[in-house]
């Protein structure tokens, strides 16, 4: 009996030049946390960025997220507004200031911060607490927020925008790529996006001096001396060499990368549009989402549950959407602008597995499943 291979929702997908700059690191003993593919690397983001940005590889996208908060100089009891609607590495480095979170929940065109909500909470604090010292917004599963509305409430209130790219690298809002649209903004590596380092991140800046700043902090703050002299606390943030030499074969792949990611999603909504119980997440005008994952709103919970483990009894890997931030235990206590768009689509969403390099039998694995399971 032929055994059926596991299907992950985003494994690795390798280019194969990785292992050519992997081995140089080793042949040339660049092994520590820094060299030259370190600057190879973020020289490769910047072009493919093409927005005169500063790039800082570092080891997460996490640690980007918290130098990001130090730079625009986050501290102890501030408040800072977060979309609800994300992963808790938005969130975490919140805590980690010592600051408070607060929450805002999204609108329906893409799931992301709603502005309308946003300049609620912005003007409940001013006039209740205090003026938020920071915006983290979340361009969720590749889809970019709205940037224009939010960018402008921002400005008027004077507020510095994190632009949380995780999910979106290779995705674009009217024609200029996320990662460039705020103040700051960071990327993750991880080993499920769409292109990895195995572990790893990028702070984005227009500023040099942030990138330099950036940089000091991510190496322990080492001032200029010929001791170890430290007059600020600094981290362990910085990549290595090794997997920023893994970085660079991948920038080399990654539109093909997004054109899959991209032909997944098409795939699936062709297939999939006769069942008026499931929808998708559409782009707006001048909007264009990498589709990192492909993700379905189903009518009930019960449904998405039923194909959910129709699909994990065939060793089919598939998630619900996240749960928001102010929903989970950890934030039981934290202040939090909500509409009920972020519970209904957790509640009713599901992430289909969407790598590159998923086959198209694989593919037609999954789709068969859900059809079965809908029409039964």
């Amino acid at each position: 009996m032929l055994t059926k291979t596991k299907l992950y929702l985003s494994s690795p997908h390798m280019g194969g030049t990785e292992h050519a700059y992997v081995t140089d690191a080793f042949n040339t003993n660049w092994i520590a946390p820094l060299g030259p593919h370190v600057d190879g690397f973020e020289k490769a983001i910047e072009t493919y960025l093409d927005a005169e940005s500063h790039v800082a590889v570092l080891s997460s996208g996490t640690a980007a997220i918290h130098l990001a908060l130090q730079l625009v100089g986050v501290g102890p009891g501030d408040d800072v507004l977060c979309q609800s609607f994300t992963f808790s590495a938005s969130a975490n480095p919140i805590l980690y200031q010592g600051a408070n979170p607060i929450f805002i929940d999204s609108e329906p065109d893409t799931w992301n911060m709603s502005p309308e909500l946003l300049e609620t909470a912005i003007k409940d604090r001013i006039k209740h607490h205090n003026k938020p010292k920071a915006i983290i917004a979340v361009h969720l599963y590749g889809m970019p927020y709205k940037a224009r509305e939010i960018n402008a409430i921002a400005k008027s209130y004077d507020i510095p925008v994190i632009e949380d790219s995780a999910e979106a690298l290779g995705s674009t809002y009217f024609g200029q790529k996320c990662g460039t649209l705020a103040d700051l903004g960071i990327l993750s590596f991880n080993g499920n996006k769409i292109i990895t380092t195995s572990g790893g991140g990028a702070l984005i800046t227009k500023d040099i001096a942030f990138k330099k700043r950036a940089i000091f902090l991510s190496t322990q703050s080492r001032d200029d001396a010929p001791h170890y002299e430290h007059s600020v606390v600094g981290y362990n943030y910085r990549m290595s060499n090794v997997l920023a030499g893994i970085g660079r074969g991948q920038m080399e792949v990654l539109d093909e990368r997004v054109r899959a990611r991209r032909a997944n999603y098409h795939f699936y909504k062709t297939q999939l549009s006769s069942f008026k119980s499931i929808q998708f997440l559409e782009e707006p005008q001048g909007f264009f989402a990498n589709r990192w994952l492909t993700c379905v709103i189903f009518d009930s919970y019960e449904q998405r549950e039923t194909v959910r483990l129709a699909l994990l009894a065939d060793d089919i890997e598939s998630r619900p959407l996240w749960k928001p931030m102010h929903l989970q235990p950890v934030f039981s206590k934290t202040a939090s602008y909500t509409n009920g768009v972020s519970e209904h689509l957790f509640n009713h969403g599901l992430c289909l597995p969407s790598g590159s390099n998923l086959t198209q039998h694989d593919l037609d694995r999954v789709l068969q499943i859900i059809v079965n399971t809908l029409t039964s």
